[in-house]
């Protein structure tokens, strides 16, 4: 009890100075009964933690729009973090996020004190202004009418576009292409797997 009052006042001594960086979706069915620690709900936790927040920031596309708890039928009636707390939330979509997307986020609300411009979604435009599929290098593929019909064809070994293998790049915003994972090494697509829209609400439905 004693450690969990000095962390509720340590939040309160600090109000406004620290930013609350959430993973995964908030399970609130049943009075929150599917995640607890020590009695309390998420819910109730992520409220306490949000209240003297200078700003909050949804990592993980779960945090940022419910994710695969929340696909269909939702069992625990899992819900985004924007979805339960009164304040501007910046959410920093996909499964995962990219690491270095995370770490230029925080670096921003630190350096600059303000939130970045979010898209529509709630998500950092510079990082979520693009269609991964605006900034693909099989783009001139697709363009070209040059497409994979299946994972060991010829096609596949010469890097064709995925777009016939359900490549959902044309209507995913993220920065795949560009920043990509692993300092820069690679991304789903450009290890032959076609991009499954990890950033956008609802992909585990589609």
């Amino acid at each position: 009890f004693q450690a969990e009052k000095s962390l509720t006042d340590t939040m309160r001594d600090q109000k406004g100075k620290y930013i609350l960086l959430v993973e995964g979706a908030v399970p609130t069915k049943d009075n929150g009964v599917y995640c607890m620690v020590r009695g309390k709900t998420a819910e109730s936790i992520l409220k306490e933690a949000d209240a003297d927040a200078a700003a909050v920031v949804a990592w993980g596309s779960c945090a940022s729009f419910g994710g695969v708890q929340a696909a269909s039928p939702n069992p625990t009636g899992s819900h985004a973090i924007s979805k339960l707390i009164d304040k501007p939330v910046v959410n920093v979509s996909g499964c995962p996020p990219i690491a270095d997307v995370m770490m230029a986020v925080v670096s921003h609300l630190i350096v600059l004190g303000q939130i970045p411009e979010l898209d529509s979604l709630g998500r950092p435009k510079e990082f979520y202004g693009r269609r991964v599929h605006d900034t693909c290098y099989r783009r001139p593929n697709y363009d070209a009418g040059l497409f994979v019909e299946s994972f060991d064809d010829e096609n596949a070994k010469k890097g064709y576009c995925l777009y016939k293998m359900g490549c959902r790049g044309p209507v995913t915003y993220n920065a795949c292409s560009v920043t990509m994972w692993n300092e820069g090494t690679s991304s789903p697509i450009k290890s032959g797997h076609p991009c499954i829209g990890c950033s956008e609400p609802g992909f585990w439905d589609n």
